[in-house]
């Protein structure tokens, strides 16, 4: 199935191969680039990359593919240092190019297509033999932890503008921005001092895990209490892939302690452990070292970071260290994400991190934050702490933008997702940030949803929300970032389908809602945009989208709602414009638009007139006129005035002839009340939408404005030219 998704493209190219081959036997050079293609392959796999192909003696390697990593950026990154390291090993030069950017995968032949693939083998292109160049996106990404070197603007073949991009130069440890304000965790901190104050009191070895998703605030409650207490702190961190990690945590707090257990034997273990001494040992005598050391330290902190990435072998080291030690003060801090539940059920969890309530949320904003965009800010973040910051930082012109760091976060989120989970997730995120779930079973190809839904709920991406609709369950996403994310991963093609599916659905289940025309002509409208996009055209959905829209906006209209009214009709022209002559629609907007932009309002009553005009409609014509001249009035009643009696009362008898009622009282008051016309009449405006009036109830857009039209000259091709 094709998704869209954000990867990183690498690409890597033997420097001087044409010389090489003209100097090197062909069975030699043959065999030299068989183990190049090896070792770049096991390079790049060794990342977690995946390799594409190889084009020649290019290698062509995506990050994110089949399953995204939130550091999927920095995993290219390392790869191609290691990779310009082990040219000179096979006696050769390279250079490497990496970009970042959507594309679309799940096709057979390619894992990736879209511009960032051409992006990245254009720097490769543009580097210097045994540089690495990556492009501004990735960058975006890994900024806070590699060294680079400034670029002029690359100009490159076939792109328009200057490409952005720096020479990598290394990796180093990302230095550690400092945290939020501590708001809002004081029961739960509570409970951790508690586990402390348990440890040293009975003197005993007490293991206490924080679960949480990513950015919730676990390692900030961590160092709150760290600072209130008086003891010795060693950390490490799980690593979520490369070689020789399973004792990476381990051997981070073994080189903080600088200390050996006084056993002999234990000591050996420790020493073979660090790689100070060739003997052997096995994981049990490294467990029972590792704990001998620790009870030797007491009274001690351990903090274990990640450890939804730790090996079953770490995690039985940890929990023997805590069933088995004894005598000691020892506090086992270990926090992890949710997920730990489903690769280790039966480990013991103390404390699972909630977000963080509205007015804790508020608290986290600067007082220089506009309220609107605080409200935008506080929805988006969901509670998370990391969101809140994240997003403020990208704050620009009152407007909320997200950091293409948290999408890399939540789409890796979303691809350790079961294929169902994730079908159900997107059928969903098409509603809206609330959904039902008799959409999601509608718009889904499976069987039953529940449980799915209820898989989502327990794995906190969704929780339970009020219906909308009757005889309904409804969900609400747990954040907004992860509807979008979630969103953004569909096809445009798929999401054209599931839009229009999804009003079709909401047209039979959803008759009780008042907004009923806007929400199904808001789906209808993006369905059609999605296949005009790929050069689908379909002109009954887009007939169907703008008649609902149209309902919508001559109600907007009757109860003064003049702001949404121009949006829902404007959108509606949009959509018919070319399909249909339409000037009751033309002649409801520009009443909409009257009173705030009387000039904008009667260009668009005089352009109606002139398409009326071209067409031979009389009437139509006449009635747009009319309203034109009554709108420049209302403006200059001393200009206009007579050109509005005079057009009216020509107007009349077309529009008698044609029975269309509404347009005509509204051209006898132009008669009857003469520079009386100047002030505007509220009761009497709308009437000139009269195509988009209330209607008896369960009847279509079409039927309902359709016996206005005929009269005012609608004529429509969609039906006889649609698909």
């Amino acid at each position: 199935m094709l998704q869209r998704k954000v990867v990183t493209v690498l690409f890597c190219d033997v420097v001087g191969s044409t010389a090489l081959g003209e100097i090197t036997d062909p069975e030699a050079l043959r065999a030299l680039l068989a183990r190049y293609f090896e070792r770049m392959k096991a390079v790049v796999e060794r990342h977690g990359g995946t390799v594409e192909k190889f084009i020649g003696d290019a290698v062509m390697a995506v990050f994110g593919v089949p399953q995204a990593h939130e550091d999927d950026a920095l995993r290219a990154c390392g790869a191609a240092l290691e990779m310009q390291e082990a040219l000179p090993e096979l006696g050769l030069k390279g250079r490497i190019g990496i970009n970042t950017g959507e594309v679309v995968t799940g096709t057979e032949e390619r894992l990736a297509t879209g511009d960032p693939v051409n992006v990245a083998a254009r720097l490769q292109q543009a580097a210097e033999p045994g540089d690495v160049l990556i492009g501004e996106p990735t960058l975006e990404l890994v900024r806070e932890a590699v060294e680079t070197a400034a670029l002029e603007p690359l100009h490159v073949k076939g792109k328009s503008k200057p490409i952005e991009a720096v020479r990598l130069v290394s990796i180093h440890e990302a230095e550690a921005r400092p945290g939020p304000p501590f708001v809002g965790r004081e029961r739960e901190l509570a409970l951790v001092r508690e586990a402390w104050e348990r440890a040293v009191g009975e003197r005993r070895c007490e293991l206490f895990t924080i679960t949480g998703e990513a950015g919730v605030g676990k390692s900030r409650l961590v160092a709150e209490l760290l600072g209130s207490i008086n003891a010795s702190v060693v950390q490490g961190r799980c690593l979520p892939y490369g070689d020789g990690i399973t004792y990476w945590p381990v051997v981070e707090t073994l080189k903080q302690l600088d200390a050996l257990p006084s056993d002999p034997d234990a000591a050996a273990a420790i020493r073979s452990l660090l790689g100070e001494s060739g003997d052997g040992t096995s994981a049990e005598e490294i467990a029972w070292a590792y704990r001998k050391l620790l009870e030797e330290q007491a009274p001690l902190v351990v903090v274990v970071d990640d450890i939804q990435w730790g090996e079953e072998t770490l995690l039985n080291l940890i929990e023997h260290a805590a069933l088995l030690s004894s005598g000691a003060p020892i506090l086992l801090l270990c926090l992890a994400r949710t997920d730990l539940a489903e690769r280790r059920p039966t480990w013991p969890v103390s404390l699972r991190l909630a977000p963080l309530t509205e007015a804790d949320v508020d608290e986290l904003l600067p007082d220089t934050i506009a309220s609107e965009q605080r409200q935008e800010v506080a929805r988006a973040s969901g509670g998370n702490p990391l969101f809140v910051t994240e997003l403020l930082s990208m704050a620009r012109g009152g407007t909320v933008s997200v950091p293409p760091t948290l999408h890399a976060l939540l789409a890796a989120r979303l691809d350790q997702l079961e294929p169902a989970e994730r079908a159900a997730l997107e059928c969903g995120a098409v509603e809206g940030e609330v959904f039902h779930r008799g959409a999601v079973q509608a718009l889904s190809s499976g069987a039953g949803v529940t449980p799915l839904l209820a898989s989502l709920v327990r794995k906190e991406l969704i929780r339970p929300d009020r219906a909308r609709l009757p005889q309904e369950d409804a969900f609400r996403f747990r954040h907004l970032l992860i509807r979008d994310t979630a969103y953004e991963g569909l096809s445009k093609a798929a999401r054209g389908k599931l839009h229009e599916r999804f009003a079709d659905w909401l047209e039979e289940r959803g008759l009780e809602l008042v907004e009923l025309d806007e929400l199904v002509g808001y789906h209808l409208e993006q369905a059609v945009q999605y296949r005009q996009e790929l050069g689908d055209t379909d002109l009954v959905l887009a007939e169907r989208a703008g008649d609902r829209l149209a309902s919508a906006g001559g109600r907007a209209l009757l109860r003064g709602d003049e702001k949404a009214a121009v949006s829902l009709l404007e959108r509606a022209l949009g959509l018919t414009r070319e399909l249909r002559l339409d000037v009751h629609l033309d002649v409801a907007l520009a009443d909409a638009l009257s009173r705030r932009e009387p000039e904008r309002a009667a260009a668009i009553a005089d352009a109606a007139a002139e398409r009326a005009r071209a067409a031979e409609v009389e009437t139509a014509e006449a009635l747009a006129r009319v309203v034109a001249a009554n709108i420049r009035a209302q403006a200059d009643p001393a200009a206009g005035i007579d050109e509005v009696e005079a057009l009216a009362r020509a107007a009349i008898p077309l529009l008698e002839q044609a029975e269309d009622h509404p347009p005509r009282v509204r051209l006898v008051h132009a008669r009857r009340y003469g520079r009386e016309l100047s002030k505007p009449v509220r009761g009497a405006r709308p009437r000139l939408g009269a195509g988009a009036v209330p209607r008896p109830p369960r009847r279509t857009a079409a039927q309902r404005s359709l016996p206005s039209r005929r009269r005012l000259g609608v004529r429509s091709n969609a039906r006889r030219r649609g698909n």
